[in-house]
């Protein structure tokens, strides 16, 4: 939050001269990013890399979707928003905190996308509900801790994001009607909507502007008063708290936000102040043998502890971990010869069961919760008897000496994994994503069940596997104040 915020303030200084009691349950319609696509496997190391650069603020809603590295990457949704509302298609992004699309008369935008999807720029004067965010509002004031030096009520609150990875976007704020669906009851939805802030982005550069992986924008869910999740949070309208679930079996999967109730969940306390789901990790077992590793290995300061980012698609672990892990998962089949495919993968060729051949890994965390890794989850097949091992040596992937322990969704995917923010702690179980969650209506107390979706064959817009969002909320839509 601190250092984004500072980002945005660097750089809103510089763009500035520039620009003169709800409860529902959404659905976001999720799509692969790489859907039907051939990808290399550096592919996704590539989307591993620049994503971990870009991760700048809390994450408070987890990415979804089918967590096998051969058949996924980064993931968008799509949303409406304006009124006549217009489809757009933004990335899904746990690491940041706002919305934003592309704007109309921005020249550094992508006008089409080598995803098979076709953009629209956002044009505030053609909606009804749009409304500019001023320097003066409180909005602006309070993500910049206090007054823009020479604001004026004319002049509108302006946006600047630079990431890590070079790649940069600028613009204004903007306030307009979002629209979703919401769940009605056991399995029902209707559509509704409600106001958001979100930026209009005016200039684009690095990857964002670029055709070949281009998208609308960017859906940021961080902890930051700019999120949409905080903007609705604040007014007392929702509780953050969230749940997830994503099917590598059949696709798509559960994304809710409110109070699970059914099933029971245990849960480790997140580390405070930090920009991540970070979380103290105590010890890791391999087939039944704790791993004899350095007593500093899991220790949380300066920015250490293990992340838990199902945004990433692989696992990544410090050298030290990483060779003791290796050591052990691969002395129970001592006669395989590994190969190094794409000159980063390790693979092997193996003909039986790999829930058989190889040792179930076991991750403990504070408070007694455990994350269990079995072999068909962090072995991944590429051809026929040919397999490549998911966890990676962050050591080879630091260039500032950090190794940082991070498990993506490589080993999160076929569990309900738990963020509740509210309390400061996250927890997960196994569970079939396949089938459906309860969630409780605060305001009437009702629960409902929220099942698992996959869209592909169902929406006229998307094509192929989709993932749909399922984000309950907390009283009667029709009573949000915009």
């Amino acid at each position: 939050m601190d250092l984004r915020m500072r980002l945005i303030l660097l750089g809103g200084l510089l763009f500035f001269a520039l620009f003169a009691r709800v409860s529902a349950n959404f659905v976001f319609p999720i799509e692969h990013k790489f859907k039907g696509k051939d990808r290399s496997l550096s592919a996704l190391k590539a989307h591993d890399a620049r994503r971990h650069r870009r991760i700048l603020s809390a994450v408070d809603l987890e990415l979804g979707g089918n967590g096998l590295p051969s058949e996924t990457g980064l993931y968008y949704a799509r949303i409406g928003i304006g009124s006549p509302p217009q489809d757009y298609f933004v990335q899904v992004d746990t690491g940041s905190d706002i919305l934003w699309v592309n704007c109309i008369g921005c020249g550094t935008c992508p006008k089409k996308s080598n995803l098979g999807i076709d953009l629209t720029l956002y044009d505030p004067k053609s909606s009804t509900t749009s409304k500019l965010v001023t320097c003066d509002q409180d909005f602006c004031t309070s993500n910049f801790d206090g007054t823009l030096p020479g604001c004026r009520p004319e002049l509108l609150c302006p946006y600047s994001v630079v990431y890590g990875d070079g790649s940069s976007t600028a613009g204004y704020f903007v306030k307009d009607t979002l629209h979703f669906n919401k769940v009605t009851g056991n399995g029902q939805t209707g559509p509704t909507n409600g106001s958001v802030i979100f930026g209009c982005g005016a200039k684009q550069s690095g990857e964002l502007g670029t055709s070949s992986e281009a998208l609308d924008g960017i859906l940021g869910f961080g902890q930051a008063n700019s999120s949409m999740l905080s903007q609705l949070a604040s007014a007392g309208k929702v509780k953050k708290e969230f749940a997830h679930c994503l099917d590598t079996i059949t696709g798509g999967g559960i994304f809710a936000i409110g109070e699970v109730v059914q099933p029971r969940v245990n849960t480790t306390p997140l580390i405070p102040n930090q920009a991540h789901y970070n979380v103290i990790m105590k010890a890791i077992e391999v087939g039944g043998d704790v791993l004899q590793l350095p007593t500093d290995t899991f220790e949380t300061s300066n920015g250490k502890g293990t992340i838990i980012d199902s945004g990433t698609t692989l696992a990544y672990l410090p050298e030290v971990v990483y060779q003791s892990l290796m050591a052990k998962v691969m002395a129970r089949q001592p006669g395989l010869k590994l190969h190094t495919v794409e000159d980063q993968f390790s693979c092997f060729q193996f003909s039986g069961n790999v829930d058989d051949g190889f040792p179930i890994v076991k991750f403990h965390f504070n408070q007694s919760l455990t994350l269990t890794v079995y072999p068909h989850e962090y072995l991944f097949q590429i051809h026929e008897d040919v397999w490549c091992i998911g966890w990676q040596n962050s050591g080879l992937q630091s260039k500032d000496g950090k190794e940082m322990t991070l498990l993506g969704d490589m080993v999160l995917s076929n569990k309900l994994v738990l963020y509740d923010l509210e309390n400061q702690s996250i927890g997960w179980t196994e569970y079939n994503c396949s089938t459906s969650i309860k969630v409780r209506d605060e305001n009437t107390g009702a629960v409902y069940s929220v099942g698992s979706h996959n869209l592909s064959s169902a929406s006229s817009l998307i094509n192929g596997r989709i993932l749909t969002f399922l984000l309950f909320m907390i009283a009667m839509l029709h009573n949000f104040i915009c």
